[in-house]
């Protein structure tokens, strides 16, 4: 039972990992694009300066949007892994099926190239 638990840990881990992940590579594409932005602060064109501005407010609002998505997805992943936990626990023969299934689907799919 205790190697069932750890399994399950282990299995959360690895999806809020995930999504860490996940959620700091939009933090640095945040970044990248907001210092991209700002490179441009040389150019006095006002075109360039509406567009420069427009871009940082869309970034501002954004990152606002990214924080509040950040908690709420790191706790529905934590929900689905556990879902998928517990139906694996509850019907082991049919999750191998389901993996035997599709990991035949995902072979005649690639074959076929």
């Amino acid at each position: 039972m205790t190697n069932k638990k750890s399994e399950h840990a282990v299995t959360q881990e690895a999806v809020a990992s995930s999504a860490d992940q996940l959620i700091g590579e939009f933090k640095s594409l945040m970044a990248d694009a907001e210092a991209l932005i700002k490179a441009t602060e040389d150019h006095p064109s006002e075109t360039i300066s509406s567009i420069r501005n427009k871009a940082l407010e869309t970034i501002t609002g954004a990152k606002a949007s990214l924080s509040n998505l950040e908690g709420t997805l790191t706790e529905k992943t934590k929900v689905v892994a556990e879902g998928a936990d517990d139906f694996v626990h509850r019907n082991p023969w049919e999750a191998v099926g389901v993996a035997a299934g599709l990991g035949l689907l995902i072979g005649l799919l690639i074959g076929r190239r």
